[in-house]
Parts: structure tokens; sequence; C-alpha cells
């Protein structure tokens, strides 16, 4: 690839266009945008105000007004993040969380392969705004596309400016828990990539023993946006509690499965037509992850994609994922397999996930092999309760979030497995893809980004 001859500096911002799509605006066809076309695009990045020592920096009160929240599957407000790291004695660094080891999630894979200037611009402007020197992005090493498409996008940059951060690129071991921030730490540590007790938070002591902001790959890119166009463009689109775009990985029953970007507020069923409509029907829809929540079919007609909508459900979007389950599909097989997979991503330090998960996964599959136990419901209402809240990670509160929300979503077959045995539909080939030789998504190739979606 031709280097561009462009600087980050030659051109302004173009006038923002409004709606949909923000983040995947100009996405080549194949390949990563690269530095010419992207400043083309967006613009180069806006200098940053100086400020005096005590002072905040002005970055951060822009993304709080913006509202921003982390895209990673937590939440945490982005400008409460910087602002601790801020406040934090040290030399800052920025880490990019683009591990992405949530196995139904393409969507960082998607920014990383086809955008990976946009990520860099919010970084470097998250470490420009907190002093930082230096920013470490973190991807996948089981996903080459990802990792080609950044280190190309660096050695496009070149060296960094006086006083600029330098960017170093970070293979991350390929499973579940490697994205978690704190294994993410110890990974670029050179410990092994599993979660930390805390305290110290990696906000205090992270890499080096710094103070360490570690934002998901996503959040950065929608920084860089904000911080090109301002707070009142980002809410422009999205919800008073939930202003802005995201990107959701869409899977199921429909003609084109794959990253979507949508106004938060947007309805299921206008995913659904953007992705070209339902090839059959659902019966049910995972949100978050497979740590997230089943939601079952009679609400999908009228489900809203916002926190606030899906709070009532006990569901939030989490990581992005949107997994509808066709409704030839066993939930109760589809629930022992995650509970097993589950189990068995423990990183094998804390008895929550040590035992806690394997008796839950025990638990289902009596259920659904129909050989359950007297009072086995009971148990894992127990179960889950006594893992949530307990050891270094969310894990173990993941893992029950889902068992818990698919014995309420499928109550009926719940009790039919452990009365009868298994049905027709635990005989067929499994839908929930699960990863066949690493933690990691099965599908390894290029993501397919879909078309924005506008609400209805």
């Amino acid at each position: 690839m031709s280097s561009p001859t462009q600087t980050l500096t030659d051109t302004p911002p173009p006038r923002p266009a409004s709606g949909l799509p923000r983040l995947l605006a100009g996405i080549p066809a194949d390949g990563a945008m690269n530095l010419a076309e992207h400043l083309a695009l967006h613009g180069g990045p806006p200098p940053l105000s100086r400020r005096g020592r005590r002072e905040q920096p002005p970055l951060i009160g822009q993304i709080e007004e913006a509202g921003l929240h982390g895209q990673g599957g937590a939440g945490f407000p982005t400008a409460v993040k910087m602002r601790a790291v801020a406040a934090s004695r040290g030399r800052p660094v920025v880490l990019v969380n683009a591990a992405e080891g949530e196995p139904a999630s393409l969507k960082d894979r998607t920014l990383m392969q086809t955008v990976p200037h946009l990520v860099l611009d919010g970084a470097i402007l998250a470490a420009e705004a907190l002093g930082a020197d230096e920013v470490i992005v973190g991807v996948c090493e089981s996903a080459r596309a990802s990792v080609s498409s950044v280190a190309e996008a660096i050695a496009q940059r070149g060296a960094p400016r006086r006083r600029s951060a330098r960017t170093r690129l970070v293979g991350v071991p390929a499973h579940y828990l490697a994205g978690q921030e704190s294994a993410l730490v110890n990974h670029v540590n050179g410990a092994t990539a599993i979660p930390s007790f805390t305290p110290p938070m990696v906000f205090q002591r992270g890499v080096a023993r710094r103070p360490t902001l570690v934002n998901n790959a996503e959040t950065l890119a929608q920084l860089a946006l904000i911080a090109r166009h301002g707070p009142s463009w980002f809410r422009e689109l999205g919800t008073a509690s939930q202003p802005g775009s995201t990107l959701l990985t869409l899977s199921g029953p429909v003609a084109h499965p794959g990253v979507y970007e949508i106004a938060y507020g947007t309805s299921l069923q206008s995913l659904i037509a953007a992705a070209g409509g339902a090839t059959a029907p659902s019966r049910a829809v995972l949100l978050g992850g497979y740590g997230g929540c089943w939601v079952a079919g009679e609400h999908l007609a009228n489900l809203v994609l916002c926190d606030e909508h899906l709070s009532a459900h006990g569901a939030s979007l989490g990581a992005g994922v949107v997994a509808l389950l066709p409704a030839e599909a066993c939930p109760v097989a589809e629930t022992a397999r995650l509970a097993r997979w589950l189990a068995d991503r423990s990183a094998g330090q804390c008895g929550p996930c040590v035992h806690g998960l394997h008796a839950l996964a025990a638990a289902v599959k009596e259920i659904a092999a129909g050989g359950a136990q007297r009072g086995c419901e009971q148990r894992i209402e127990r179960l889950t309760a006594l893992v949530r809240g307990r050891g270094a990670c969310g894990h173990p509160d993941g893992a029950a979030r889902m068992i818990s929300s698919a014995m309420l979503a499928f109550g009926g077959e719940f009790a039919d497995h452990a009365r009868h045995g298994p049905c027709d539909g635990c005989r067929d080939p499994a839908f929930l893809a699960l990863p066949r030789s690493s933690d990691n998504f099965a599908e390894h190739g290029r993501s397919t980004a879909g078309k924005p979606v506008r609400p209805r």
C-alpha cells in the first residue's frame, strides 16, 4: 500500500453529515481505509487546547457532555475513566482493547480491519489530553487481518511528532478472559493474561505500574468523532440517556448477518429489516454476548435497542451482540452448551468460577438430558446467587445471568426436558457458534459490515 502524502494536520474536519453511518462511513469494499482516504473523509484530528497543570483536560469535558459510555460491555462512563487516570500520579499509558474474546461479536474486528485510523486517532487524542507518552494497541493475535491492518496503519503515520505518544501493537491471546482490562494489562506486562484481584485498579497502576486508560476500540473511535464534531453533534442520534450510535453484531435467521451501526433507540425489527429481513421465525434473542441475557420471543416485536428499554427485561446491549435463536433450535440444549463453555473459560483462580460455574453447567446439563434430580431448578437458583459479585472479574456474573435468564425465558421447555428428556431439536446441529480450537470466534475471516440502521 503506498504511503499517503498528507499529514494528520493537513486537512480540517469536513462538515459532518447528519444521521448514519458514522463509524462505518466510507469503509472500502476490501481491505482497510488508508491514511489518505481517512483524512479525505474525516480531516485531521483537532488540536487540543492547552491547559494548566491543575486543570481538567478540555477533551474530558467534551466526552462527559456527549455522554459517551464504554462500548466493550460494562458501559462505564468514558469521562469518569479518563478523569480517574488524569488524577492519578505518574505518566499515563493509553491501552486500546481490541481483544474481542466474545465469540458472538465482530464489531471491534470490523473497525480494526476497515477503519484503524479512526481508532488510532481516538487513542492518540486521549493520550495527548492525559499527557501519556505511549499508546498500546492490543489486538487478538488470531485475528490476522486486524493485526495486519493496524500494523500498516501505524506504519503509515510514521514517527510521532515531538512530544506525541509513540504507538505500538501487541498481540493478545485468543481466549475469552484475555480482554478483561486487568488481564490485558497483565499480558502487556509480560504476565499471564488472566484477571487480577483489585485494588490497585489499572487507572492507578497498570502497564509498567503506571496509570493506564483502557478503552475499547469502538469507544476510542467514537471519541475521535466527538473531538472533531462536538458533543451536540454526537447527541443528534440516540436517546437522552444513551446518546449516539453503536455497532451491533447481528446473527441468526436473517438474510445478511453481520455488523451494523444503529442509533440507540432503534427497534429490533428495524435492525432485522436492514439485514434483509428474517429468513425464519425466531423464538428468542440473546443480547449482550454469551454472558448476556435471553429475551423470549413474545417480546421481540416491541423490543427497543437501548439499555433503558432493555433493563425491563434484565438485559443490556453489553458487547453489542444480538443473536436471534431460530424457532427450530432447542433453547435448553443451547443454554447447556453455553453454560459448559463458560465454565471451561475459567481462569482457575477463584472459587465461584472453579467450583460454582462447573456445578451450574452440570445442573443445566442434567435438565437438558432429562436426568435432573428433584430440586435441580432450586439448586441452579441458589448457585447463581452464590457466584454473583465474587471473584477477580465479572465472568461468574455473566454466566449466572445467562443461565438465570434462560430459566425465566424458557421455563416451560426446561420443565418439559426435566420430565421427558431431550426433544427433537436437541438432536439438531447446535446453532450458537463456539470456537473450535481456541477461545476466539470460530469464523476468523473478514467481518461483514452491514448498512447503517435508522430508527423507526
